[in-house]
């Protein structure tokens, strides 16, 4: 397939971008399931899920609660906690399609926190905990991505208890936690149908989908033996330097069968759709390599990968550690662990992204989360409790942003160190508009 013919179509598609993303039914994150309730103002809420300290605090994981609501008394400070009892290595945490359960889960010790967020968005609650995720799914282990379905999760494990590598499954739970299937990644010697064996390594990190072309997406990383691991050890180790994936897997979405496995030198995280009915492909980021690459589906309708750019300079690679996509397909937001900065991309032809803007945040950022919008963006530092700065340099925040569309401007910056949270890693949103069922008095 010709790519020029690729983009001609992508900017001929460009009149119909307000319409179509208008009739979208993806949720207020742009990088959320389609089959989400969305948030289609403003985001009242911001839960993140934080790493205990070692004499920081209780020195346990939580659920921090931040009040984001304008001209609230309480703006951009903590007004709740959850502490789940010590230190399992609190990673990523994910939503039903209801919005009413965040699920939250562990990279360690590979358990499971289903928070209520429905009865009150102010202060969530434990609704359960599941301590079994690695028997019942047939040794799967560290959930990592929670992607909403109808009535039931994805969830993406990273590593497998035999040899603790990165070879590992995507395991299906009901919305009221109960564990449904276990779908484990082709590998060269069982490749369950699909094609590009060469390619084939078994890893596992993100998840998403495209459900009008019933297709899905899982990229890769590395298991639990590097990660639960001093990142300087591992860098510096050759053996361990290998067992990082380098694919991703091209699924059928209704039956859960792969189809294909990509190559995708580098390590790819983090997968975000394309959210124009008309733009058939994602985004995924290389974090080893600050190199940007292009899924898309060919003139033939096969799904292919491509490298579209590097990011910052190649010779001091930033190690993203998330993407957002804007909701009219125009933007990519980029987060840089290695060098604390995001970076604004120019990805209106996908095939040729452009960076525009640059600012940066913090010694060092990971996640990034954005209003449906676009006009409001919150930042927090933590990669691994293992992987983060220890030097005089170190800092753990969330810090929120307001974009003009020439500029971010901090609206406030919560120092999670010296309020005894602990590191500040992923970011769900919540609001009282979402239930219809929240007292007024909650309110």
């Amino acid at each position: 397939m010709a790519h020029s013919s690729f983009s001609a179509r992508v900017r001929r598609g460009a009149g119909m971008l307000a319409l179509a993303v208008s009739m979208t039914a993806f949720a207020d994150e742009t990088c959320q399931s389609p089959y989400m309730t969305p948030i289609k103002g403003q985001e009242e809420f911001v839960y993140v899920w934080t790493l205990g300290v070692d004499g920081v605090g209780d020195e346990s994981d939580k659920l921090v609660t931040v009040d984001v609501r304008p001209g609230s008394e309480t703006y951009g400070k903590v007004i709740n906690t959850y502490s789940v009892g010590g230190q399992h290595e609190a990673h990523h945490s994910g939503l039903s399609d209801d919005r009413r359960t965040l699920w939250a889960g562990t990279l360690d010790d590979s358990q499971l926190y289903l928070f209520d967020i429905a009865s009150d968005p102010a202060k969530p609650r434990l609704r359960k905990h599941i301590t079994d995720f690695v028997e019942a799914t047939g040794g799967a282990t560290g959930p990592h991505t929670v992607f909403a379905l109808p009535g039931r999760v994805l969830i993406t494990a990273t590593s497998n208890n035999r040899d603790h590598g990165g070879r590992s499954a995507l395991v299906e739970y009901s919305n009221e936690g109960d564990y449904i299937a276990t779908h484990w990644i082709p590998t060269p010697d069982n490749m369950q149908g699909a094609t590009g064996a060469e390619f084939a390594d078994g890893y596992n990190y993100d998840v998403r989908a495209l459900p009008r072309k019933n297709v899905m997406l899982t990229s890769s990383w590395t298991g639990w033996s590097n990660y639960m691991r001093n990142a300087s050890e591992v860098m510096s180790d050759p053996v361990a330097m290998k067992r990082f994936g380098n694919s991703i897997t091209v699924w059928n979405l209704h039956t859960r069968q792969p189809l294909k496995v990509l190559q995708v030198p580098g390590t790819p995280l983090e997968i975000r759709w394309a959210l124009n009915p008309e733009h058939n492909y994602a985004f995924t980021h290389a974090s080893l390599t600050s190199k940007l690459w292009l899924v898309y589906e060919d003139e033939q309708g096969e799904w292919q990968a491509k490298e579209v750019a590097t990011v910052g300079d190649p010779k001091k690679p930033t190690f993203p550690g998330s993407i957002m996509i804007t909701n009219d397909d125009q933007y990519l937001w980029w987060q840089g662990i290695g060098d604390g900065t995001t970076r604004l991309l120019d990805i209106r032809d996908p095939f040729n992204p452009k960076e525009i803007y640059a600012k940066r945040i913090g010694s060092q950022i990971n996640m990034g989360s954005t209003s449906w919008d676009g006009k409001r963006l919150y930042f927090t530092s933590s990669a691994l409790s293992k992987w983060d700065r220890n030097d005089e340099q170190a800092e753990q925040f969330l810090r929120a942003y307001d974009w003009d569309g020439k500029e971010l401007v901090q609206t406030f910056s919560i120092d999670f160190i010296a309020e005894g949270l602990g590191r500040a890693h992923q970011m769900r949103f919540g609001a009282y508009s979402l239930y219809s069922d929240v007292t007024t008095a909650q309110r």
